[in-house]
């Protein structure tokens, strides 16, 4: 289990180019965006255009800050726009997706998972509660502080692990608080 902030996480460009994101994490460690298994990051969107395509990707994208995206296909079989906070949105990599801007920048959290290997389960929580055990994931705070077992991660902070079936004890410290949860496990 390691410790993360959004804070100090490196800022990468995008894989076309388009905008940049921080990685939280991947796996396995060290994997390039060709071979991962899972991913989990942040993205930067200050421009509209294309996403990159990650083909045999199972995608959730949620807002984090900002007017978010307006996400489509040219050819229609994906709409939907981004612009609340906190809700997950799933796609396919495999789906050439292109987006406007509803406003200024936004930043995105990212669920990546290899299709047929991995399945990434993404909860928004605000209450307390038992996070079932996963082999892999991430919690990040998203608002507020939030007591994870023996941890405690204020807004912007989390934690991620690997190769551990780990479960957790959630608990807010404060009534507006708010945690994401992503538990990957195998398909």
């Amino acid at each position: 289990m390691q410790r993360f902030s959004r804070a100090t996480l490196p800022a990468m460009p995008w894989k076309n180019g388009g905008g940049t994101t921080q990685e939280i994490a991947s796996w396995p460690q060290g994997a390039g965006l060709d071979s991962f298994g899972w991913r989990v990051s942040i993205a930067t969107i200050a421009a509209a255009g294309p996403f990159s395509m990650f083909a045999g990707i199972d995608r959730s994208i949620m807002l984090l800050e900002g007017d978010g995206v307006r996400l489509f296909t040219h050819d229609g079989r994906v709409e939907h726009r981004l612009d609340v906070p906190h809700r997950p949105f799933a796609f396919s990599g495999d789906d050439a997706i292109d987006c406007t801007l509803l406003g200024g920048a936004s930043n995105d959290f990212n669920v990546m998972t290899r299709h047929g290997q991995w399945r990434a389960d993404v909860q928004v929580l605000d209450h307390a509660t038992a996070i079932e055990a996963a082999p892999h994931g991430v919690l990040l705070a998203l608002r507020g502080a939030w007591r994870l077992n023996d941890e405690r991660c204020s807004e912007g902070e989390g934690l991620h692990w690997a190769d551990a079936a780990l479960a957790w004890q959630a608990a807010p410290e404060s009534e507006d608080a708010r945690l994401v949860a992503v538990r990957i496990v195998p398909a």
